[in-house]
């Protein structure tokens, strides 16, 4: 599914926390000079970028920068036209196992929390382990349950995703993802699509994770969660990381223009 076409370069330089993740800790994802194109519209423009293993990562953005084209690419969802991704050691590329190795790595949570209507919460959190890892059913519900108690919806269990409200919907769609045993955690705009009142309970459920110690990539506008939680904000903008700090930086001294212009609209509204 993955295509790397040699036609477009890939001479960009490692960004500078490249070198400074190398130093610190062990990268569980490592993303070098990321190419995508829709048509005519270049969307990631040469995109390098290492995570640690236990790393927090916020990305904030204005619409159409690309930020959920990169992560859909990390996990395959979408195609890139050149560069190199590698999670845990694992080259993404176009073979089918290859490829389905590396998923059952990485966990995603989209904002559109995508269960099936027809099962129960129990039977959408069990049917990956079950039909894909092969775990004897008994084992897979046990630990879906357990799962369910963690993100505090465990009396939902036989519900249908239709009786519970979006921010129970998303907190399914975590637990979901956790099912598999991810090493990485992807959020597309978990709680973009929830009422007001249902963000916070979400935003409890992810810093529980955070917690954890799980590798996590949020797509989010919520700066509230990025300056709690987040080790590193990156900002991008038509296709580019234009910013990558920690928080107490990002929000108090930003370098780029870009990046000012951004927050003083997304604090201000």
């Amino acid at each position: 599914m993955i295509a790397a076409n040699a036609g477009h370069s890939m001479a960009e330089a490692k960004t500078a926390n490249d070198a400074a993740a190398g130093q610190t800790g062990s990268g569980a994802l490592e993303i070098s000079g990321l190419h995508k194109w829709y048509g005519d519209f270049h969307v990631l423009r040469g995109i390098s970028l290492t995570v640690r293993r236990g790393e927090k990562i916020v990305i904030c953005g204005p619409s159409g920068s690309g930020k959920s084209t990169l992560i859909r690419c990390v996990n395959g969802l979408e195609k890139f036209d050149s560069g190199h991704i590698t999670v845990e050691g694992e080259a993404l590329t176009a073979d089918l196992r290859q490829l389905a190795k590396i998923r059952s790595e990485v966990g995603m949570v989209f904002q559109s929390f995508n269960l099936f209507p027809h099962l129960t919460v129990l039977d959408n959190l069990i049917l990956a382990p079950h039909w894909v890892r092969r775990m004897p059913r008994a084992e897979a519900e046990a630990a879906a349950l357990q799962l369910l108690a963690r993100v505090k919806i465990a009396e939902q269990a036989r519900k249908y995703p239709g009786q519970l409200s979006g921010g129970q919907q998303q907190r399914v769609a975590i637990a979901r993802a956790l099912a598999m045993n991810p090493r990485i955690m992807l959020f597309d705009e978990p709680t973009s699509a929830l009422d007001p009142e249902m963000v916070k309970e979400v935003l409890d459920v992810m810093t529980e994770l955070v917690k954890g110690g799980m590798t996590m990539l949020v797509v989010t506008h919520e700066m509230g969660f990025a300056k709690a939680v987040a080790d590193r904000v990156l900002f991008m903008d038509a296709g580019e990381v234009v910013e990558d700090a920690p928080p107490s930086e990002f929000f108090t001294a930003p370098k780029q223009e870009r990046t000012k212009a951004f927050l003083s609209q997304i604090l201000n509204h």
